[in-house]
């Protein structure tokens, strides 16, 4: 089901950006805010795992200094049938964790002090094992088509009135005046936000419930998720940035103020509590 979810979710954002680029901008408009959107976030594609990694300040570590973090890793990834990632441990108090890495064979897992002192030796499995799933679900290419068309989505919206169609009658249907249009103008980056929040949501309860089939239970994450959010909410975040947030396990705690939900990139922590309460057997794998 959550990958059907997962795949309708793409559907309409494809849908929606064909839409809005022949109202807006025609087939030039279209074409080229595709393209745009394209080599920006091949970009991101290749080098936001370094770029995450740097600006959370994460440093690598060896199995000699962290022999309970490996061993937890190598178990799992062996379960798993996929390489042992690079990991990476980030010198901040609250407890948190992301994945990052274009594929199983690129990828990276880091995790702050505060999480390693935090977790029992099951909570910690729970936590690498929802880590790896995200590896081993492609998330971060899932993440990068999404952030390629609401991207394509957001440049038409705003340029495409200007540029119009390639014929007159392109410019004609494309119907970049009038009411329809001022209001695609405003409410279509937000529409493609909406559907592009939607599939960051499905990936966290995808990679919960793949993370718990890997550990065989899911009672470790439960408790992990528990722990993550009381404390999350008491110690501000210094290390990881508001665009590293959406890799983390859960939302990271920055002191300010309050935003809605529904702008989210986590589903709330209770209902992936839920979630995993409704797995009473889990198959290993």
């Amino acid at each position: 089901m959550r990958i059907l979810r997962t795949t309708f979710l793409l559907a309409a954002l494809t849908l929606f950006l064909v839409m809005v680029g022949q109202l807006l901008g025609g087939r030039n408009g279209m074409t080229l805010g595709l393209g745009i959107a394209v080599c920006t976030n091949l970009f991101a594609y290749f080098f936001s795992d370094k770029i995450a990694l740097i600006s959370s300040g994460a440093q690598p570590v060896s199995r000699e200094q962290l022999p309970r973090l490996y061993a937890v890793m190598e178990r799992l990834a062996a379960k798993a049938n996929l390489p042992v990632p690079k990991l990476y441990v980030i010198p901040e108090p609250a407890p948190n964790a992301f994945a990052t890495g274009r594929n199983p064979g690129h990828a990276s897992v880091a995790v702050t002090e505060g999480l390693l002192q935090l977790m029992n030796d099951d909570e910690l499995e729970g936590v690498i094992a929802h880590e790896l799933s995200h590896v081993r679900n492609y998330d971060i290419l899932i993440s990068s088509v999404a952030a390629t068309l609401a991207g394509a989505i957001t440049w038409i919206a705003h340029w495409g009135p200007w540029l119009g169609g390639g014929s007159r009658d392109d410019r004609d249907r494309g119907a970049g005046s009038g009411i329809l249009g001022l209001l695609l103008f405003f409410l279509a980056p937000l529409g493609a936000l909406l559907l592009q929040l939607g599939l960051s949501r499905q990936r966290e309860f995808s990679a919960d419930e793949t993370g718990a089939r890997m550990v065989g239970q899911p009672y470790g994450l439960m408790s992990a998720l528990q722990k993550l959010g009381a404390y999350n909410q008491k110690i501000p975040t210094t290390a990881l940035s508001h665009s590293t947030s959406a890799l983390c396990i859960v939302k990271p705690f920055f002191g300010g103020g309050v935003v809605s939900s529904w702008f989210s990139t986590h589903p709330p922590l209770e209902d992936r509590i839920a979630a995993l309460r409704e797995m009473t057997v889990v198959p290993q794998r």
